[in-house]
């Protein structure tokens, strides 16, 4: 499911993934599902991928001899999982929030 502002307020679960269109990507359902345990098999891997290129990071910045390109390269890599990752704290942000109303 994609969609806005609407979508947002019918959707049971923002998915670590876009749509075609860079659009958020929203779940319907009980959270039990196919769907969903890909999702979260998803957001393992993204958050793993994250820790892992912090590690490269640091390896690298701590390199004397490092080009514009690698560095380039390294930027976008961080950004990319950056936004991953600040996704999947949104969506497991909003759960949380669910689960605590009364």
């Amino acid at each position: 499911m994609t969609g806005g502002a609407r979508d947002r307020t019918v959707a049971g679960r923002l998915l670590p993934w876009a749509g075609d269109d860079g659009r958020p990507c929203y779940l319907v359902g009980d959270g039990t599902g196919y769907v969903s345990r890909l999702a979260d098999e998803i957001e393992d891997v993204q958050i793993d991928m994250a820790d892992r290129l912090l590690g490269h990071a640091a390896e690298l910045l701590a390199e004397r001899r490092v080009t514009g390109e690698e560095l380039h390269y390294l930027a976008r890599r961080l950004s990319e999982s950056l936004r991953d990752v600040a996704r999947v704290a949104e969506s497991r942000g909003a759960r949380l929030a669910r689960r605590a109303r009364p």
